[in-house]
């Protein structure tokens, strides 16, 4: 086989892989956390034996719908970061964003983050052993701006990941709880978690030579 030929079948196989994870897109935006492989090869129009050849099982299929909107997420997040404003402005936005995305698609969010209760037939998704993952990434990416863009003195790179996860928990924490009840509005919530973080970041200045806080 010639490279020509190899590089189509990757663009094939790429195309197609795009295709199954949109089905199952469609999916989770039903049935939320209760999402079957067997709903999700009905809807892309396979078996599911196809279905498990592109993703292995369930756990990869997981996998790759998570690698999929957390790679959107963190990409708003960072443009959120990177916005021409005021430093407490860009801090509201991140905050904002965040609870944006998991209310504009709650059913994702529970898919994410929620392992399935018992149903009949097929169990769902088992995604519980698969949150932490996810929280560990967006705790390291967030480090990762603060250590580039806040001068935090001797240990900075520890603080910088103490920060970062810690943003991450309270975020998530915060917005779990608020999406189940709506206790208060998504601005009130961003306003009061802006005023928690605001004293240290308030104080920490600029690193010399990076793109600013």
């Amino acid at each position: 086989m010639d490279t020509t030929q190899r590089t189509e079948q990757q663009r094939s196989a790429d195309r197609r892989r795009r295709e199954l994870l949109e089905a199952a897109d469609r999916v989770v935006l039903r049935d939320g956390p209760q999402a079957s492989m067997n709903a999700i090869a009905a809807e892309a129009g396979i078996t599911k034996p196809i279905l498990y050849r592109h993703f292995g099982d369930k756990g990869g299929l997981y996998a790759a719908l998570a690698k999929r909107h957390t790679d959107a997420l963190l990409d708003s997040l960072r443009a959120a970061l990177d916005a021409p404003a005021e430093r407490r402005e860009r801090v509201e936005a991140t905050l904002d964003t965040y609870l944006a995305a998991i209310e504009a698609r709650p059913q994702v969010y529970r898919f994410l983050m929620h392992p399935a209760e018992g149903s009949s037939g097929e169990q769902g998704f088992d995604v519980g052993k698969h949150s932490a993952p996810l929280l560990r990434r967006m705790g390291e990416e967030l480090a990762q701006v603060i250590e580039d863009r806040l001068d935090l003195g001797p240990g900075s790179q520890q603080l910088a990941r103490v920060w970062g996860h810690g943003i991450v928990g309270m975020m998530h924490a915060a917005g779990d709880w608020w999406l189940g009840e709506r206790p208060c509005s998504r601005a009130e919530l961003v306003r009061s978690l802006a005023d928690l973080l605001w004293g240290r970041l308030a104080a920490a200045g600029d690193k010399v030579g990076g793109p600013g806080f």
